[in-house]
């Protein structure tokens, strides 16, 4: 693939709000109301053994906040705090035992957060005896966990190798020590460079590295010396993602404000510096804000239409029924969502009344279903074939959505989509926007600028 070249005006066209489309319907129109025994029985429904699995578990615990952050996290330096969310995760998979047949074979495992690697090594030993005892878990698993290389010793490591995991996702950010202050994040290259050695004397099989592009203090100069940096580790995939200011919901983020944070046109100069280098070092740009070596199983899924998307992101097994656990964690079985209760406190107190931690979910009508399969296809496969999509679907495609179809001039006008009489096709240049082309098949999507989404680009 060809380096790609970014168009900032188009760029400034279409950097409005939109959902990121790890589900559909977007987590926005889950509700507290959703009627929990349907769902249960969609969960029960699908626990067939044909049907794979895929584990997520959400650790969130953080020894300090990093100002940027806008994930899910509970900031604390009591160690034992980890050890007892343990218990309570052990509380809630029996809870849900009856929904997976223990003969099911479990082809994916994430550890996401907060930070992961807060858990001790003999914790992550203990959390990965129970994974083993309790499911049949594949051979060639696709086991990931997320790292911060802040205070990770090298038996965290070796302890994740022993239990299986085999894919790390190493958060940096950014190199710059300038910028590392302003965000409450010090984290030196050489810091990363021992753990990076770490993970490959392991044995892990994969390497991952996220990257925040908008950050204070940052400048296309500082920041490319940094992507420099990245370069030389080798990566299998890079993360970079967009820093979404918004300080309604995390209002740690207003600290940020006294420190020089880019304009709007800065970081839209950081966008296109970054773009055009990693594609021009051969990382193929999978959509949104992921890049994958040519060789990396990303990009080979993408080229043989078989990449898929969930709440885990870009992934290669995302046909596989998610059972998530732990606080604010989201499964998604079937025509099923369910998320747990975002808070600690309320998480526990449920856990001891043996109740499922239920705090909000949604099951899919008919048309969000035919509308998930569309988008989802759109962000992976950066096209749509008509009759393909007819045949799995169940319906004629173009009549189905003829009035989506019809609403696509003005990307068509700008180079971001093809159309022809048999399908549409996402342009090389239209990769960037991929979302904005996806919120064209959304019904759910309240007025442009509404805060409850981040800026598409």
């Amino acid at each position: 693939m060809k380096a790609l070249e970014v168009d900032l005006e188009l760029v400034k066209k279409y950097n409005v709000p939109g959902p990121r489309y790890t589900s559909y319907p977007p987590a926005t129109e889950f509700s507290q109301d959703a009627h929990q025994p349907r769902l249960e029985r969609e969960f029960h429904r699908r626990n067939d053994r044909s049907n794979d699995i895929s584990l997520y578990f959400h650790l969130p615990f953080c020894y300090s906040l990093c100002w940027y952050c806008g994930c899910n996290t509970v900031i604390t330096t009591r160690q034992q705090d980890s050890e007892t969310y343990l218990d309570y995760l052990k509380r809630e998979l029996a809870v849900k035992k009856p929904w997976m047949d223990p003969a099911r074979q479990v082809v994916q495992m994430h550890l996401g957060g907060g930070t992961p690697t807060f858990l001790s090594p003999e914790e992550i030993r203990r959390l990965g005896g129970w994974l083993h005892s309790e499911f049949n878990i594949a051979s060639d698993v696709e086991a990931g966990v997320e790292i911060d290389p802040r205070r990770l010793t090298q038996d965290h490591i070796t302890a994740l190798r022993e239990v299986g995991f085999n894919r790390a996702s190493i958060g940096v950010q950014d190199n710059n020590s300038a910028v590392q202050k302003a965000i409450h994040r010090i984290q030196p290259k050489e810091l990363t460079d021992q753990v990076i050695q770490w993970a490959r004397e392991a044995g892990f099989g994969s390497l991952n590295i996220d990257l925040m592009y908008g950050l204070p203090r940052q400048t296309p100069a500082s920041f490319e010396k940094t992507l420099d940096d990245v370069l030389e580790w080798r990566p299998d995939r890079i993360a970079v993602f967009s820093y979404a200011h918004v300080p309604w919901i995390k209002p740690a983020q207003r600290i940020l404000e006294k420190s020089s944070l880019p304009s709007a046109e800065e970081k839209l100069d950081l966008l296109k510096m970054t773009i055009e280098k990693l594609t021009a070092r051969n990382y193929v740009y999978i959509g949104m804000d992921h890049f994958a070596r040519e060789d990396d199983e990303l990009a080979i899924a993408q080229r043989n239409k078989t990449l898929q998307r969930n709440f885990q992101g870009y992934s290669t097994h995302g046909q596989a029924d998610i059972h998530a656990f732990g606080m604010s964690a989201i499964s998604q079985v079937g025509r099923a969502y369910w998320q747990n209760l975002k808070e600690l406190k309320p998480y526990y107190a449920a856990l001891d009344e043996g109740a499922l931690p239920f705090f909000k979910g949604r099951e899919l009508s008919e048309d969000d279903a035919l509308r998930r399969q569309a988008i989802m296809r759109l962000m992976c496969d950066l096209e749509l074939d008509y009759q393909a999509m007819s045949q799995l679907l169940g319906v004629d495609f173009g009549d189905y959505f003829e009035d989506e179809l019809a609403g696509l001039d003005d990307l068509e006008l700008d180079g971001l989509v093809e159309r022809t009489p048999a399908g549409l096709t996402v342009t090389p240049a239209g990769r960037l926007f991929i979302r904005n082309i996806a919120m064209r098949f959304d019904r759910y999507l309240s007025p442009v600028g509404e805060k409850r989404f981040s800026k598409t680009v």
